[in-house]
């Protein structure tokens, strides 16, 4: 058995009615405060040296999962691994984020893609020289499944995607 505990709760303006970006880099204004729990404020000491930091959180809305997704928008199926879908085998998700700014156990970010309420398990320094690979495989994989032709999922999209409803 692997247990996770959340450190903390990302609070944002993103419902299930409302629907959430689907990618929180593309939509600057997209912003967020992570609450963190007391106990881990001091595990913020120095983070705020960095602008952008990695968001490990629990998609604790996403029901079931599929071993193969059809992404939004896109005319293709692909294995589960293969996109960012929510509906996973274990509902992780991993955000990029801008950092904004601490205040206390308070963090403000933005380019959030999270639902107010998702339970946050880690919090990683984005490091430049070793979290940027640009491979032109990769980049022409991420244009066939159409990763970015929808900004925002709406409410039929996140019922579809999320919750698995068809």
């Amino acid at each position: 058995m692997i247990n996770y505990n959340p450190i903390g709760y990302f609070e944002t303006e993103y419902t299930m009615q409302s629907g959430a970006p689907r990618q929180g880099m593309l939509i600057d204004d997209a912003k967020g405060i992570i609450n963190l729990k007391e106990d881990y404020v001091k595990g913020l000491d120095y983070l705020s040296s960095f602008e952008y930091i990695w968001v490990i959180y629990h998609f604790s809305e996403a029901k079931g999962w599929e071993s193969e997704v059809n992404p939004p928008d896109s005319d293709h199926s692909f294995g589960v691994f293969a996109t960012r879908s929510p509906r996973r085998p274990n509902p992780i998700g991993l955000s990029l984020i801008k950092l904004e700014k601490i205040e206390g156990n308070k963090l403000y970010v933005s380019n959030v893609d999270a639902f107010d309420g998702t339970p946050v398990l880690d919090i990683k320094p984005y490091l430049p020289s070793v979290d940027d690979a640009v491979s032109i495989k990769n980049m022409e994989a991420e244009i066939y499944l159409g990763h970015h032709d929808t900004d925002f999922l709406n409410d039929s999209l996140v019922k579809e995607f999320v919750k698995g409803e068809k």
